[in-house]
Formats: structure tokens, sequence, C-alpha cells
């Protein structure tokens, strides 16, 4: 397992620390690779909505692409038994 070490700032080891006593996380290190797990999720759906932004961007959607979902919803809620 890769081990990365850093500096932080006495605030910041506080509050991980008080995360640590309220049971939020295991340790610091938990609470670090947690944070970073976070970190990196955010960016990776970050880039995902983009490539989507600019996938519709350069060919913007239709009422056509979109009038069979619409179709498709009121077959949807007809079928329903209520």
């Amino acid at each position: 397992m890769t081990q990365l070490v850093t500096r932080i700032d006495e605030r910041l080891a506080s509050l991980v620390d008080e995360l640590v006593a309220d049971g939020v996380v295991e340790s610091r290190s938990d609470a670090v690779r947690r944070g970073l797990m976070v970190l990196v999720d955010r960016h990776r759906r970050d880039r995902t909505a983009d490539a989507i932004v600019r996938g519709y961007t350069k060919q913007p959607q239709t009422d056509d692409d979109a009038a069979w979902t619409d179709e498709a919803t009121i077959r949807m809620i007809g079928d329903e038994p209520w």
C-alpha cells in the first residue's frame, strides 16, 4: 500500500480529531482516505458532466429525440391500475 505524507495546520488536525472522537471516521488516516475518495469521485463526476454538456452543446437534443420519452411515459402511466 502506498503511503502519503502531508502536513496540515493544527485547526484542521483538531477538526479531524473531532471526527475520530465522534465516531465518524476510525482514524486520521481513515479521514484522509475518505476525503481523497470524495475529491476523486467529485472530479470524476464533474468530468462526466462536462462531457455530457459538451455533447449536447455540439449536438443539441431535438423535439423528435425527446418525443418518444413523452409517449412512453404516457403509456406507462396508462398501464398503472390507479
